[in-house]
Formats: C-alpha cells, structure tokens, sequence
C-alpha cells in the first residue's frame, strides 16, 4: 500500500532501501525556505540499525502490512524463546535477543502476537502490562506519604522499578513492559 512521505506515523512499517522499517519518532519541519517534510526516525526490523530520513509530501513510500498470529510463550530453551502457535499448535523458536529487552517479561502461557512478514517472524508484541510479585523492597514506614516518593524494589523476574512508599514485599503490582514502571497494585 502506497503512502505519502507526510503520512508516516510512529509505529508505520515501511519498505525502504531493500529493507523493512519501523517509525520509531516523527516530526513534521516547516522550514522558512523549501517545502515541509516529515522527519522520520527508523529502525530497521532485521537488524536493528538506526537511521534518520526526510521524507517530502511528494514523495511516496511503501506501508507494509504485517500478519499478526496468536501465539502462547512456552519455555526457555538455551537462549532460544519456544512459542506455540494458538491455532495450529505449530512450535517456533526465536532468540530471545530477537524479542529485545521486554523478553524478561515472559511467563509461563503468556499470550503474544507474533508478527510475521512473508512467512518469516519479525517481532513479537507482548500485553502492554504484566503482573508481578515484589522480591525485595524497603520496608513499609508508617506515615509516609506516597506523593511523589518512590522506593526502589527488585520484582521476580529480576527488574528493577521505582514504586510508591506503601507496597511491601510479596505484593502483587502490575508493571508497563514498555518501560518497567508500576501502575498500580494487583486486584486479583
């Protein structure tokens, strides 16, 4: 599908140079002299090397469309992901560095997507949050308030994170995995 070079939006995937890119940051430049353009940064999915393009109006590129399928984290094997796929019970093994630093955040029968182009997995996409326990954490000080104080914790899976005075250890938080900071404690 051809797309305007104005129109690119962080997260567009896009063919460029014999190879396939994400839009990780865009601005849109009015310069005093020439025409507008959209300042795109990319990245590529093969790879991952970085690189910052301009792209005018008139300029046209090519939007890709990527397949999507469920897929269900299994186990570690080595430093190999094993994922089944949900519908055709078909395993796959990807590189943990493959999925990149959210990779900490799987856990036994998570449900992911998968995203595949032209029958070959290019990312993964996992829940934008978890749940998890506090391994250690400062203990709770009576009549501290929780505005705008956080205290460091360790979580489960080894991350670090910032939360508020209140939370002790063994509590159930729920976590971002875009960036590993707390949202809020756990209801269930």
């Amino acid at each position: 599908m051809k797309m305007n070079g104005n129109e690119i939006k962080p997260g567009n995937i896009i063919k460029h140079q014999d190879g396939l890119w994400v839009a990780v940051k865009t601005s849109h430049v009015k310069p005093g002299k020439g025409g507008a353009f959209n300042q795109v940064e990319l990245k590529n999915l093969m790879d991952g090397r970085k690189l910052n393009e301009r792209f005018r109006a008139a300029e046209t590129v090519e939007r890709v469309r990527l397949d999507q399928k469920p897929h269900t984290y299994l186990y570690d094997e080595g430093d190999m992901a094993v994922f089944m796929n949900s519908e055709s019970y078909e395993q796959i093994m990807l590189e943990r560095d493959f999925i990149g630093e959210r990779a900490v955040y799987l856990s036994d029968g998570m449900e992911v997507n998968v995203e595949f182009f032209e029958d070959k997995a290019i990312g993964v996409s996992l829940p934008d949050q978890v749940t998890l326990e506090v391994a250690e954490t400062e203990p709770v000080v009576k009549g501290q308030t929780a505005a705008n104080s956080f205290k460091p914790a360790i979580l489960t899976n080894g991350v670090r994170t910032a939360v508020p005075p209140f939370v002790g250890t063994g509590e159930r938080l729920v976590i971002n995995t875009e960036d590993g900071s707390y949202v809020t404690r756990a209801t269930d």
